[in-house]
């Protein structure tokens, strides 16, 4: 059974900066690209970055490019998003999902409890 266990979200000031994690059970996760994603309560899932099986290649939506860092550790099944120069807009519940299609971005529906960040101007 997959399950993933997000954590590492908080409350802080616009500029400031967070890491999540997300450790990763019940698949092979090296075989899987992965994904952060985020949603604003009453709106949809946005997708925030991705980043292949291997780690090699990775993207990021532009509204947080520059900013946030998608990376991996395949030895410890642990995905990580270090995000820096946050603001209000990054607000949100944030949750890993696993690749369906790397193509178009498209990911399984998250399944773990997500991590709520909020950014305070």
């Amino acid at each position: 059974q997959v399950q993933l266990v997000e954590s590492g979200g908080g409350s802080v000031q616009s500029g400031e900066s967070l890491r999540l994690s997300c450790v990763a059970s019940g698949f092979a996760f090296d075989d899987y690209a992965m994904y952060w994603v985020r949603q604003v309560p009453g709106e949809g899932l946005d997708w925030v970055s991705g980043i292949s099986s291997s780690g090699d290649n990775t993207k990021y939506a532009d509204s947080v490019k520059g900013r946030f860092t998608i990376s991996r550790d395949n030895d410890r099944n642990m995905l990580y998003l270090q995000m820096r120069d946050l603001n209000p807009g990054d607000t949100a519940v944030y949750y890993c999902a696993k690749n369906v299609d790397w193509t178009y971005s498209i990911y399984d529906p998250p399944s773990g409890q997500g991590t709520q960040v909020t950014v305070f101007s």
